[in-house]
């Protein structure tokens, strides 16, 4: 097991104790609306209505509270109770990453009303020692990159930025038209699969799989993939981009049947911040764009599509897509 460092100040302090999920989903559901409703997207808003429901679903909590291992709602963690209410809160979610356990410290929040008083610290603190005695082997969590107290925060207690990715979501639009190239779209071919997961694994590194819950090698081209996929339903769509036979980047929808429809885009050439007046007429930047609005023209039915991107790349291209960001997160491990 790796080895993590806890804070020392993890005494216990007479506001906190372990979070009752018989009695305190919902009014942590409250708490977290109330910290975070201005950045919140439907995403967001679609996990605290099933935090609410399942606090009025008594057969399901019985349920859960035997599964507090397993279940993806914020069932563990610790409360703040003060003046007859709950005004902080610090989730703890687990996952499993080939086989070994991983703790998500979630929804760290403090009512407006009580910060600055070292709540959002003390739960923290405690959280990450609940991960630690349940032997994780990892502790990771995620704050965007616009809240700089949480960051600074959490680097103190020993956290470590491991990736920086934003988020961005379009609806779709058949009535979008392609810009003024020579770059066509076309079907993903099998030939093009080796460069294709090169690029995969650089854009949507292995270290954060356990979160994402999917794997590239779905993606490969082949019969026994084709058959896999057909058993469980699944229709994979897969575009590229070519000039000159030459693949510039490619687009891949998995549907998952939600309000919200997540593409992955794949393309080699990543340009840092002193090359982006350049972009524009660079062909990876043309092709990720016309794949894009590819995207938007063919999947209708949909009422909004997403993209995860590393932070700062392509987003000239993204953008002229139509796609609008979001959130930045940091993902960060202790």
């Amino acid at each position: 097991m790796s080895s993590i460092t806890i804070p020392a100040r993890t005494n216990e302090h007479p506001n906190v104790r372990p979070m009752n999920m018989l009695r305190d989903l919902s009014a942590v559901a409250d708490l977290i609306e109330v910290c975070f409703s201005p950045t919140m997207d439907n995403d967001g808003q679609r996990y605290l209505s099933d935090m609410r429901r399942a606090s009025r679903d008594d057969s399901f909590l019985r349920w859960a509270s035997r599964m507090t291992e397993t279940a993806s709602l914020p069932l563990m963690g610790y409360v703040w109770e003060q003046d007859g209410r709950i005004v902080g809160n610090a989730s703890l979610i687990p996952f499993r990453d080939k086989g070994k356990r991983i703790y998500l410290v979630a929804n760290v929040a403090t009512h407006p009303d009580y910060r600055r008083h070292g709540i959002g610290r003390a739960l923290t603190e405690r959280v990450m020692k609940q991960a630690h005695d349940k032997r994780g082997s990892a502790i990771w969590l995620h704050v965007r990159d616009d809240n700089p107290g949480a960051i600074k925060l959490y680097r103190e207690l020993g956290f470590q930025e491991i990736a920086r990715r934003t988020t961005w979501q379009a609806g779709p639009d058949a009535r979008l038209t392609y810009p003024e190239t020579d770059i066509k779209i076309v079907p993903r071919q099998p030939r093009f699969w080796p460069l294709q997961q090169d690029w995969l694994r650089r854009l949507y590194p292995d270290i954060l799989n356990w979160y994402h819950l999917w794997n590239i090698n779905s993606l490969r081209p082949g019969l026994f993939n084709w058959f896999a996929l057909l058993f469980v339903d699944f229709n994979i769509q897969q575009w590229a981009a070519t000039r000159h036979d030459e693949l510039l980047a490619t687009l891949t929808w998995m549907p998952q049947g939600g309000r919200s429809e997540s593409l992955f885009a794949a393309t080699g050439t990543a340009f840092p911040k002193e090359q982006r007046e350049a972009v524009s007429a660079a062909p990876q930047s043309e092709a990720l764009t016309s794949l894009l609005i590819h995207a938007r023209r063919a999947i209708t039915y949909h009422p909004q599509l997403t993209l995860e991107f590393p932070a700062g790349e392509m987003t000239e291209s993204i953008s002229a897509a139509g796609f609008k960001a979001r959130r930045t997160l940091l993902w960060m491990r202790a």
